[in-house]
């Protein structure tokens, strides 16, 4: 979309900042030094997108070449999809709006089977066909990565290319053989031929699938040299790229801090887990790596949390140490660490008391089955009496909730082992806390969904009826004071399950599914399972065929052309022990179990342990400032694509970017420090102001002009610091504040008649809905001490902000002049100190 189309769009929409590209790190280049355009595509929603850490990977390292711009896409809402249909706008790009179609190659990341429609909303909004074969030279090439690739075959059609692996070299390797092909010409093939190369690289049209008598799908490849496409790996992290100014989001994203990767890979063999397979081996970054991105990265931001990302943390090899150092440098600037994946058993006491130095930070745990004989059959190596532990330690260093994560269907699952769901919850929640109280748990259940590539892909899928009498059953068994029961949807999960283990016979069902409305499967609130059953049934698609019906160890698989580099004869050998109950110790210290991934030449486990080379803790801490502190009054203009900030948006921004210039705030004290910052008054979503005002400490030492200064060179576009003075009792003192507005029509006109019919009315009044769908009736005539109309498309308001019956001026024209809810939302509101015309 261009950018007056998408200014024209935006105040109709929800959530407007999600699409103004203007961010801080975000990268915007000059067109005339590119030489290839590469849109990054989510399919999901932009604050799903930009949490994740694989899209500011390649962002980062796709944008330190010069000739390279890299620009993001996400799944548009279903408010602005509806919007650019109607006015045939095309779906573009955030940083340059660059219509999608116009870019040389988009690269979709894969990350969960239900975001497989959005795929098709993106290219449909686009304007380039599905499927890969019906595209011609003027359409971009279209690629994909992420987990979901390990089986591409359900979406093979719709791709010229993918990417089974770890993307950070495959992706320059991608974008240095489109170079060199466009200098040298050819056709489409003859990329693809180049692309074949490179490891890592699926071409779905250089293999073709047939049915055989049984009705498996066989892959045969067209080409002798190009039969097995092997993973891409990174075998040492401390090698490649980590985003060190990674973008921060506009919004409230999913995950709304650094993200920084400690590990990647796991090997303690639970055998549902495709990621634990597919990203082998053990690939710790060095802690002297992670310290200084760390380090770099919160400057670059001025997020007040740090995450350490990896399949199990707790496993890091010297965790203890890094968060010993980390703690150092951070508490004293009240930043927090949290550790979102931790293994039972990892999550020592010693851990735990680190962790809670600034804020206590969420704990999840996965006991994933009920009783000690499932967790045998999965692999799953933990006792009740680690678990125990964990929680012991856990509630007694003052935790207060608890979140326990289980699976149902799992192979050879018994009713005796759901009941050990049910009895273990209830001893974990008797264990008490210091004050004698039961802590809080929540239990998260869902279907257990048999992935590619992993130990019990040839199980059978339990049905759905099935998984709603589990559900229902542990439903009606934990419930109670401190308990909280969640579930996943079971026809979520048959879907899921259906997308995972699928060939290339369900891309027209996702086509149809598509047409049929399809759209945010993952999200409860837009699933429509009835529109799934009905192109499941205009595709004659057997769904239990790819998920409930029982498989041979022998039959052709439709990923057996991909190669994660774990055999199939050792995922064999691991069923076999699921079914004996037999268990499977981790590699990463001990003997090799000859999965087949490592041949300790250039692929091998790297870990780092404390003592081997690993500094002690210490470290100079960051400096703690304890004061004194002065209070001073921030004045603030909110112009231009600002004006699509909320409120508490608007505060995130402007802490910051104190934190990011450098310039220390006082904190709260108690369990949840935060920074003493207060706002004045919190301006509607869409409204621009000329002098916004809140207040906030800072050390003696830090002038005003300091403030200004370095606070402005932080804000995004459209927010500016306008002054900066000592704050007094008189600025802040109660007492009725008057508020000043303009209002400009892009359409429509004021009636002067309305007014007239508003001015001579004794009482005015009007009932306020607030988000919960709680009435209250408002006197206009008492808040609104001045309306006057300069010009038929200009309105000039005075109203008395009151504490609890404020209203906004859209509210008084609307009410006034009856003026449609959309003309009024794009409308051009001005608050300001100028006064108004009588």
């Amino acid at each position: 979309m261009s950018r007056q189309s998408l200014h024209e769009i935006l105040p109709l929409i929800r959530h407007p900042s999600h699409y103004l590209g203007n961010e801080i790190n975000a990268i915007r280049k000059a067109p005339e030094n590119v030489r290839l355009r590469f849109a990054l595509a989510f399919p999901d929603l932009y604050q799903v997108g930009m949490s994740y850490m694989g899209i500011q990977v390649l962002y980062n390292i796709l944008n330190a070449r010069e000739e390279i711009a890299a620009e993001r896409v996400f799944a548009p809402g279903a408010d602005l999809e509806e919007k650019l249909r109607e006015g045939r706008v095309p779906l573009s790009s955030l940083e340059s709006g660059t219509p999608i179609s116009n870019f040389d190659i988009i690269g979709f990341s894969l990350l969960y089977e239900l975001n497989f429609t959005n795929v098709l909303t993106i290219l449909d909004l686009s304007g380039i066909p599905f499927y890969a074969g019906d595209r011609n030279p003027s359409h971009p090439f279209v690629v994909a990565g992420g987990p979901c690739t390990f089986n591409p075959e359900p979406l093979a059609d719709f791709f010229d290319a993918m990417v089974v692996g770890d993307g950070e070299e495959a992706v320059l390797e991608l974008t240095e053989a489109w170079l060199e092909w466009k200098d040298a010409g050819g056709d489409r093939e003859a990329l693809l031929k180049r692309w074949s190369k490179i490891t890592g690289v699926y071409v779905p049209s250089f293999f073709e699938a047939d049915v055989d008598p049984q009705g498996f799908q066989v892959v045969t490849a067209r080409f002798p040299d190009y039969e097995v496409v092997h993973k891409a790996l990174v075998p040492d992290l401390d090698r490649v790229p980590y985003p060190d100014c990674p973008i921060v989001p506009f919004g409230k994203p999913v995950h709304d801090r650094v993200s920084l990767e400690i590990c990647r890979g796991c090997t303690r063999g639970c055998r549902f887990c495709q990621a634990g397979i597919i990203y082998r081996p053990v690939r710790e970054r060095s802690p002297d790596v992670v310290l200084s991105l760390a380090e770099r990265a919160l400057k670059n931001t001025g997020y007040e949390d740090l995450s350490l990302l990896s399949l199990s943390t707790g496993d890091y090899s010297a965790i203890q140490v890094l968060m010993e150092r980390l703690m150092n440098r951070c508490a004293p600037k009240k930043i927090a660490v949290s550790l979102p994946s931790l293994r039972v058993g990892s999550l020592t006491e010693s851990l735990m008391a680190q962790i809670k130095r600034v804020r206590k930070t969420g704990f999840t745990i996965a006991p994933e089955a009920g009783s000690p004989r499932l967790r045998e059959v999965i692999n799953k190596n933990i006792t009740e009496e680690d678990l125990e532990e964990t929680v012991q330690n856990a509630f007694g260093l003052g935790w207060q909730l608890i979140k326990l994560y289980f699976m149902i269907g799992l192979p050879t699952e018994t009713e005796a082992d759901l009941d050990g769901i049910v009895s273990l919850v209830r001893r974990l929640q008797r264990i008490r806390s210091p004050s004698k109280r039961g802590g809080n748990i929540t239990v998260s259940v869902s279907t257990f969904i048999p992935k590619a590539h992993t130990p019990f892909q040839w199980c059978t899928q339990v049905s759905m009826d099935e998984s709603r009498r589990k559900i229902h059953m542990l439903r009606s068994k934990l419930k109670g004071r401190g308990l909280r029961f969640k579930w996943q949807n079971p026809e979520m999960s048959l879907l899921e399950g259906l997308w995972a283990r699928g060939d290339r016979r369900l891309s027209r069902l996702l086509v149809k599914a598509y047409e049929l409305g399809c759209r945010f499967d993952g999200w409860s609130e837009h699933f429509g399972f009835n529109r799934w059953q009905e192109a499941i049934e205009a595709c004659g698609v057997d769904i239990d065929f790819y998920t409930s019906r029982v498989r041979d160890l022998s039959e052709p698989l439709p990923w057996d052309h991909i190669d994660t580099g774990v055999s199939k004869t050792f995922l064999k050998l691991e069923w076999e022990k699921a079914l004996e109950g037999s268990q499977t110790p981790d590699c990463r210290d001990g003997e090799c179990h000859l999965c087949g991934v490592c041949d300790f030449e250039t692929t091998q486990p790297v870990t780092h342990k404390a003592g081997a080379g690993v500094p002690a803790a210490g470290g100079a801490p960051m400096r703690k400032v304890d004061g004194p502190f002065k209070k001073l009054r921030v004045s603030y203009a909110k112009r231009g694509s600002a004006r699509y900030f909320g409120h508490l948006e608007l505060a995130k921004i402007f802490v910051r970017a104190f934190s990011r210039a450098q310039i220390p705030l006082r904190f709260s004290e108690g369990f949840h420090p935060a920074p003493k910052v207060s706002f004045e008054s919190a301006l509607p979503v869409g409204t621009e102001s000329l002098a916004e005002h809140f207040t906030v400490q800072v050390p003696l030492h830090v002038s005003r002009e300091t403030v200004m200064r370095r606070l402005n060179k932080e804000l995004p576009e459209g927010l500016t610091i306008t002054a900066c003075n000592t704050a007094d009792r008189t600025s802040s003192a109660a007492g009725p504040k008057l508020a000043h507005y303009t209002v400009t029509l892009k359409e429509g006109t004021f009636s002067e008649a309305e007014l007239r019919d508003f001015l001579d009315k004794k009482a005015w009044p009007f009932i306020k809905t607030n988000r919960k769908g709680r009435a209250k009736t408002i006197e206009l005539k008492s808040v609104v001490k001045q309306l006057t109309l300069p010009s038929p498309e200009k309105a000039e308001i005075i109203l008395e902000e009151k504490p609890g019956n404020s209203v906004r001026p859209a509210d008084v024209l609307s009410s006034v002049f009856d003026l449609p809810e959309e003309v009024l939302k794009l409308a051009t509101i001005i608050k300001g100190p100028a006064p108004i015309s009588s």
